[in-house]
């Protein structure tokens, strides 16, 4: 968990959603695969604001990462999903945090 020290200031979190907010953008689940096959992409649960989470692992915020993993608000990319989303073609929104890429649903899918 992140200590009082190590909080950013209100500004330098605005700053970091708009430059994550930026970063995200619609692509085609083919193109993921090999981050897949790394074991590097995380889904996240549709309703769920993606750049929420982003923002809490980019602080490593260990408390409400795990909170969300124990939830299924943040879940790994089973091997059944990965199929449908190949077989549908299927267009996410992503947003990259060396190694993870982060993945939701895009709501028109």
């Amino acid at each position: 968990m992140l200590s009082a020290g190590d909080m950013p200031s209100s500004e330098e979190t605005e700053a970091l959603k708009a430059r994550l907010n930026a970063e995200t953008a619609k692509i085609a689940w083919h193109e993921l695969q090999k981050h897949y096959a790394a074991g590097n992409v995380l889904a996240v649960e549709q309703g769920a604001d993606l750049i929420q989470v982003a923002i809490a692992m980019h602080l490593d915020d260990k408390a409400q990462i795990q909170a969300w993993l124990a939830t299924g608000v943040i879940t790994e990319v089973s091997d059944g999903q990965a199929q449908d989303w190949y077989s549908g073609e299927s267009i996410l929104w992503a947003v990259v945090l060396p190694p993870f890429v982060l993945v939701q649903p895009a709501a028109d899918q």
